[in-house]
């Protein structure tokens, strides 16, 4: 459980600088992956981004201090509030009430304990899987861009926000499937598929340099670029190829399973590559999909 032991290895960090700087850089390493693949799996896994977890856990030890008689200033500064007002929004965010309001006895507040990652056999549902090599191959298509959010007024930063957060970009993803759809994308998109994956690819081209990563709609295709489409070379490498079909809310179940249950006790660590939706068939009620997860032995 190795991959399990260094998980909870980046929690133990991240819970003992509760009161100080967080790196995520730092997190991942002893995860051992990327930022991008470390807030992606940590999202997965507990169901709540990585920026939300470290709000709540610093909000509940907040609230100890402040029933203990600590000033609402001095603990802002100490969770990384440089300045009450923003303190304020999300302790309330968190807790319902004011900090001021915690201070009193019999205030209601949220305790969010400490997350801690444990392997279960479950199996009573098979997971379908093959383990693919593939060499360099090219997707056109229109992107997205991921790992970019706007940057607050400097007053409302505190140690728990990330402008960089991936689970917060993937929210807008639906809606440029949405957005891809209406105005004829997608159906010039299925139009070019002429090599493998044989599909319409959704395509998550993420690295630690947030100034490059994107999500592509796409198709694998030697075709030529069209006016106001991008393309991006994925690079050779091992795949974990998972089946699936049912509603579009099916596909994230079947990530959260992969990499809850098959990745810790596969043999196999997440690849700094892209990893790949391949959707079938444009059946919005029963659709049939792969997920490629790009894997290197460990």
């Amino acid at each position: 459980m190795e991959w399990l032991d260094r998980l909870n290895e980046a929690l133990t960090y991240m819970e003992d600088n509760l009161e100080g700087e967080i790196s995520y850089e730092k997190a991942a390493r002893l995860a051992g992956s990327s930022v991008y693949h470390f807030q992606r799996m940590f999202s997965y896994i507990s169901g709540i981004p990585l920026s939300e977890y470290l709000r709540r856990r610093r909000m509940t030890k907040a609230a100890v201090d402040l029933q203990q008689g600590g000033k609402v200033l001095d603990i802002a500064l100490c969770y990384g509030y440089e300045s009450p007002t923003a303190f304020n929004r999300a302790f309330q965010s968190v807790h319902g009430v004011t900090p001021s309001a915690a201070q009193k006895e019999n205030t209601v507040l949220k305790a969010f304990p400490r997350i801690g990652f444990q392997f279960s056999i479950k199996g009573e549902v098979g997971m379908e899987y093959r383990i693919v090599k593939k060499e360099s191959f090219r997707v056109v298509g229109v992107r997205e861009p991921l790992l970019v959010a706007p940057l607050p007024e400097k007053s409302d930063i505190g140690k728990d926000f990330d402008p960089n957060d991936v689970a917060e970009s993937f929210k807008r993803v639906p809606m440029f499937w949405q957005e891809s759809a209406q105005n004829g994308k997608i159906a010039q998109i299925c139009g070019m598929i002429d090599n493998e994956p044989l599909g319409l690819l959704g395509v998550s081209d993420c690295s630690d340099n947030a100034a490059s990563n994107f999500y592509y709609i796409a198709a694998a295709t030697d075709k030529p670029v069209p006016d106001g489409m991008y393309e991006c070379i994925i690079p050779a490498g091992t795949w974990a190829v998972f089946s699936g079909s049912g509603l579009p809310s099916s596909i994230q179940d079947l990530q959260k399973r992969i990499y809850a249950e098959w990745l810790p006790a596969s043999g196999y660590e997440w690849a700094n590559a892209p990893d790949i939706e391949v959707y079938l068939d444009d059946n919005p009620a029963d659709m049939q999909y792969e997920v490629w997860l790009p894997v290197v032995k460990k």
